[in-house]
């Protein structure tokens, strides 16, 4: 895995992990690592699993089978509010912002657990460095901000607990291609400057392999591929299935109905 030194521990680490809704299961032995001040990204499509996992790794849902190790704690179906004040923060998919309260007050939700004002302060001046939009809307109902506005808020409200690593589900769920690259320009940078662990899970498979560092491929809820992202941005089928970069024949045709074989 990379990015992990011999003999050190990853921020996250999930083995054979399963989860279910009632009798469908989601994902099935899924098994990755996050190492420390990366971002990683989990590839597939709608429906394949992606939103269970960050789901299953924060408790909101609990696993069937398998482990979860969060800083070398294992948080397997534990509450989310002790994951919570462990320093791991969800950034949902859809966003989720409280509509009726305040962009200040949404950052300062994201704060709750923390008791060090001076610290929280220069970290809402961070904020407001990456997102100028919600300086000049804090006193705004969050409900009245735009789709991207939102989905800046939501990251923000999560960079405001001072995370050791953050989830964030499809943030380029609903948005322009001008605000997707603005979004993911500033997780990046936020990646960076403050060395926050990320782990991505999201569908514009152009847009996190840019971001990311390494990558996992979910197919019907069980891995099917890993890799650096340099290297995933070659495969045959990554380029074909996700990238929509399709190989063609002598006269310029499509193979029939090829099927992924994810080699």
């Amino acid at each position: 895995m990379i990015g992990i030194p011999p003999g050190t521990e990853p921020v996250l680490k999930l083995q054979n992990v399963e989860s279910a809704y009632g009798p469908i299961k989601a994902i099935r032995g899924v098994s990755l690592q996050v190492p420390h001040s990366r971002i990683v990204t989990v590839l597939g499509s709608n429906g394949a699993g992606k939103t269970t996992i960050l789901k299953t790794i924060s408790g909101i849902i609990d696993p069937r089978r398998g482990s979860i190790l969060f800083r070398g704690e294992n948080i397997t179906a534990k509450d989310p509010a002790h994951i919570v004040g462990r320093g791991l923060s969800h950034v949902p998919e859809g966003r989720e912002v409280f509509p009726l309260l305040s962009v200040h007050d949404n950052l300062m939700m994201g704060a709750y657990t923390r008791r060090d004002r001076d610290a929280i302060a220069r970290d809402l001046e961070a904020v407001y460095g990456y997102f100028p939009i919600l300086r000049e809307r804090a006193e705004q109902d969050a409900g009245l901000l735009s789709g991207g506005q939102q989905q800046m808020l939501a990251i923000s409200r999560a960079l405001m607990a001072a995370p050791q690593l953050i989830l964030l589900d499809e943030p380029s769920l609903g948005l322009s291609p001008k605000l997707t690259r603005e979004i993911f320009e500033i997780v990046v940078r936020i990646n960076r400057e403050r060395g926050t662990t990320m782990l991505l899970v999201e569908q514009n498979a152009n847009m996190a392999l840019n971001a990311a560092d390494y990558g996992y491929v979910l197919e019907n809820g069980r891995i099917v591929m890993e890799d650096r992202c340099e290297v995933l941005r070659e495969k045959e089928d990554i380029r074909e299935f996700y990238l929509g970069i399709r190989e063609t024949g002598a006269r310029g045709e499509r193979r029939w109905k090829r099927k992924k074989t994810w080699r």
